[in-house]
């Protein structure tokens, strides 16, 4: 099964309080990169997440969001900071003093003041945390789940219309091994009848030489051994969008090898029908690397 390196999941789940979301989302990469967004207190948890990530998946960009927020019945309290609108005060006096500035602060505007009111956590809460890695292991798992089906999904779509593009392939290779004898032929009848046009009786028509000619040329444009690597490279293919493994770096280094084998067809045969099956063959191998750059 192939994957593409493109997907999404999403989970939630609750514990000690809170309710913790987790989104996994995931782009190309030429590498697995596990970047991990979540509050700085769970960072301890960072290594075990990354692992458990990087075990389902070998190539591509994964973005891990975990967040959380307190349940309504485990909301913590608020109380004020008596110290902190001690300060706001002294320093608004200050200020008068200092600057003759006028105005008072009113308690809208103590209110409004960072550090004024905060958060109580309770102390079961905050004893509780050793717990989590379980928990955040689960949640992880789960939207990784629902992220690795949706990879397989579109995975399969790139499978299925990379075999088409294949078979397409293989259909201009079938022309390419029918019109390669046919290649030689054609020389020769054209060599004899430029020879029969340009020979005036002053120079006698050597058969021997004329053979070793078209054996030369028979020899340079013979692409035989490219057409029968083109063949493998296409069974290669096949075997690895079938195959468990991840494919993308492997269907890459083929596709470079068919482009290989592709331009030196294209600069041996002396054949207008071949040198249009080569760059046909080429746009449709472009097609295939745009794709395969998708699959994992």
């Amino acid at each position: 099964m192939s994957f593409s390196m493109t997907g999404y999941g999403q989970s939630s789940l609750q514990f000690g309080g809170y309710k913790i979301t987790f989104e996994v989302k995931s782009v190309n990469n030429r590498y697995c990169e596990v970047v991990l967004r979540m509050p700085r207190d769970w960072t301890v948890y960072e290594d075990m997440l990354r692992r458990q990530v990087q075990a389902h998946i070998k190539r591509g960009r994964v973005d891990v969001i975990i967040t959380r927020e307190h349940t309504e019945e485990a909301a913590p309290a608020q109380v004020l900071n008596r110290s902190a609108v001690r300060s706001y005060l002294k320093s608004a006096e200050q200020l008068r003093d200092d600057f003759g500035l006028k105005g008072e602060l009113s308690l809208r505007d103590l209110l409004s003041m960072p550090g004024v009111m905060e958060f109580k956590e309770d102390a079961h809460v905050q004893a509780s945390f050793e717990d989590f890695a379980e928990v955040l292991e689960l949640g992880l798992n789960q939207s990784l789940h629902a992220l690795m089906e949706m990879r397989a999904r579109e995975g399969g779509f790139l499978a299925a219309d990379l075999s088409l593009r294949l078979t397409h392939l293989e259909a201009l290779h079938t022309e390419m091994a029918g019109l390669a004898p046919a290649v030689v032929s054609e020389y020769r009848e054209k060599l004899r009848q430029r020879l029969s046009v340009l020979n005036d009786g002053t120079f006698p028509f050597e058969e021997h030489k004329f053979g070793m000619e078209i054996a030369i040329f028979a020899d340079r444009c013979n692409i035989d051994e490219e057409l029968t690597r083109l063949n493998s490279h296409f069974e290669q293919c096949k075997a690895l969008l079938k195959g468990s493994e991840p494919a993308g770096r492997k269907l890459d280094f083929l596709i470079q090898e068919m482009n290989r084998e592709t331009n030196t067809i294209g600069s041996k045969c002396n054949h207008l029908t071949l040198v249009n099956l080569t760059l046909e063959m080429k746009a449709e191998l472009e097609k295939i690397r745009e794709q395969a750059a998708n699959i994992e």
